[in-house]
């Protein structure tokens, strides 16, 4: 690993030392309306309605990390024995939330799903719920992990990408693509919340490597010929691998810790 990327990672682990796999209190909220999730701050638009059944939140900033925590997976529970069930619900981030009142703003859906069988009207009726959570990792079962082209993309000159269907319990901190079988790599940038671009875009089958933090350190992974020659605007392309790593945290022992029900 380069001295660049070396340094990378402790700056960046160092900026985002909240320890997301710890169990944290807070009140969470919802949307009256979904849509408001589907043109959140990770840009997945109406694609988002489709992850995880719809039960989708908007998460505060140190949880969001400047779109590096798009696409990250949190189970919730409220706390009301009455009402809650004890599994609570795993709900997907695709939104920052501002409203520094509650750590999440979730999806109608969502919030009822927290609910005993029967009880989600009733637990509507709160408005905000006490709860506690966790972060915990996305399965996406038999998805691979994906690439969609942004609209914005304009061949030859200027590519966007947006990472789609990520399991495990990483982030991804760092884009480059290349020509298949070409060593030139090019850096992309993030752009805003899961998009990534550049406007330095290699020509004929492109290949993507990317890395994400995994354990104290970070891992590089290659997405091989995952994009055509004639790559379009608006399409998703299977990268033919899935991420299942579970990044460790030093920044407490709670790793260890199990407080939800598997079912």
């Amino acid at each position: 690993m380069s001295f660049f990327l070396c340094l990378f990672f402790l700056l960046f682990s160092s900026a985002t030392a909240v320890c997301d796999r710890c169990l944290h209190q807070t009140n969470v909220s919802f949307f009256s309306k979904d849509q408001a999730l589907q043109s959140g701050a990770c840009g997945y638009g109406s694609l988002a309605i489709g992850f995880n059944g719809g039960h989708l939140a908007a998460a505060i900033p140190t949880l969001y990390k400047q779109g590096a925590g798009c696409g990250a997976c949190f189970q919730i529970r409220c706390k009301d024995n009455t009402l809650c069930s004890k599994v609570g619900t795993t709900v997907i981030v695709t939104d920052l939330n501002k409203d520094n009142r509650t750590d999440f703003v979730v999806s109608r859906r969502a919030f009822m799903a927290m609910a005993k069988t029967g009880m989600g009207r009733e637990i509507l009726k709160l408005g905000i719920a006490n709860v506690e959570y966790k972060r915990v990792p996305c399965d996406y079962k038999n998805k691979n992990l994906a690439i969609r082209v942004e609209e914005s993309s304009q061949k030859p000159h200027y590519l966007a990408i947006k990472f789609l269907y990520q399991g495990g319990q990483t982030e991804i901190v760092t884009v480059d693509v290349a020509q298949v079988g070409s060593p030139n790599w090019a850096f992309m940038s993030r752009s805003y919340g899961a998009v990534w671009e550049s406007s330095r875009v290699p020509t004929g089958v492109l290949q993507l490597r990317f890395a994400v933090t995994a354990g104290y350190d970070g891992k590089w992974y290659w997405a091989k010929s995952v994009l055509p020659s004639d790559w379009k605007n608006g399409e998703i392309y299977d990268s033919g691998l899935q991420i299942t790593d579970v990044a460790e945290e030093g920044c407490s022992s709670c790793d260890d810790q199990s407080w939800i029900p598997d079912s």
